[in-house]
């Protein structure tokens, strides 16, 4: 049975990822700063018959990082898949004229040096057996240049540089980089909801065929 690895697991898409997966026979390490809702998460998925455990850190800890992945090994052993949804931590995002260096680099440290840690924390072993996958989620600011989003689109395009350069490295190890960047209108109970980016979330990893995607797919004609 195969181990997937959610870094910044929440209650949207995380556990969407996390039941999606969790259906298709993973189990579930889920990871973020709060042990109590990593709990009610597990229990809720061990309930569905997905077995799940919550392991707590700051992912812009590497100490802390680095200990939840040996604690996700000792429990499940390899970990076969990480998926990463980079958050804003508590830093509101900011239009480009009231971006400030303190309000950047809050949110550069979350998802861009969260991104790095994490990701350096399976690459060596991946690329020793020849195999896994490292997923990473965006916002669409990644891909289009907003001035409503100036100091998260710093963030995230400098994410997505990351996740190419990334793809381009170890493919030739047979390791799968893949990126999916999403409408910030996700949201449960609509047309955008959680459950489906996590489907498309699983067909690009299974298919494999390309980088990156966005979700819905033909958000960027009707943004440009």
């Amino acid at each position: 049975m195969k181990t997937i690895a959610i870094i910044g697991a929440g209650p949207g898409l995380g556990f969407s990822l996390a039941k999606t997966f969790g259906k298709h026979g993973f189990r579930i390490a889920l990871v973020s700063r709060s042990q109590d809702k990593l709990n009610q998460y597990a229990e809720q998925l061990n309930e569905m018959g997905i077995e799940a455990k919550g392991f707590a850190a700051d992912i812009t800890n590497k100490m802390q990082l680095t200990a939840a992945f040996q604690q996700i090994r000792n429990t499940f052993g390899t970990i076969d898949v990480v998926e990463f949804s980079p958050h804003n931590g508590n830093v509101q995002v900011t239009p480009v004229l009231e971006t400030t260096d303190d309000s950047t680099h809050h949110i550069f440290s979350n998802v861009v040096i969260g991104a790095i840690n994490t990701a350096r924390q399976v690459i060596p072993e991946m690329i020793a057996r020849g195999q896994g996958a490292i997923l990473f989620t965006s916002e669409l600011s990644a891909m289009i240049p907003s001035s409503m989003f100036g100091n998260s689109g710093i963030a995230m395009s400098g994410l997505r540089n990351y996740i190419l350069n990334l793809h381009e490295a170890l493919q030739p190890h047979g390791v799968f980089v893949g990126h999916l960047s999403i409408s910030p209108l996700i949201k449960k109970d609509t047309g955008f909801d959680p459950d489906q980016v996590a489907g498309a979330w699983y067909d690009l990893y299974e298919r494999r065929t390309q980088a990156e995607e966005t979700f819905p797919k033909s958000i960027m004609q009707l943004m440009n």
